[in-house]
């Protein structure tokens, strides 16, 4: 693994967001939702993520999750994905969203 300085991590802006809608983007080639992600006074972003093994469409508004914001913005199959959702990954179990234990206001910093 390669060692970062804690300037690099400054750079890195984390933030919580509330899901507001999610849908199934059927352009994928593997599994993803659409998600509109409500980011406070940094505004809505859009993001694809591949949670389907994990989460219900319907089960995902309302959720609060974690995001880098400050990565350029991808074109993913059709969707202009404006923020990296964070998550979890293993073997057994797939992504796991990092969710604040405690609802927290959108567009706090983690860190």
């Amino acid at each position: 693994m390669e060692e970062i300085n804690f300037e690099d991590f400054l750079r890195v802006h984390i933030l919580t967001g509330t899901i507001l809608e999610a849908s199934l983007n059927p352009k994928a080639r593997n599994p993803a939702y659409t998600l509109r992600i409500d980011f406070g006074q940094y505004g809505i972003k859009t993001s694809s993520a591949q949670i389907t093994g994990n989460y219900q469409v319907e089960d995902l508004a309302g959720l609060q999750i974690c995001a880098v914001v400050n990565f350029p913005v991808k074109r993913i199959a059709g969707v202009k994905s404006e923020v990296l959702v964070l998550g979890a990954y293993s073997e057994d179990k797939g992504v796991v969203l990092l969710t604040p234990r405690e609802s927290v206001e959108d567009g706090s910093l983690v860190g």
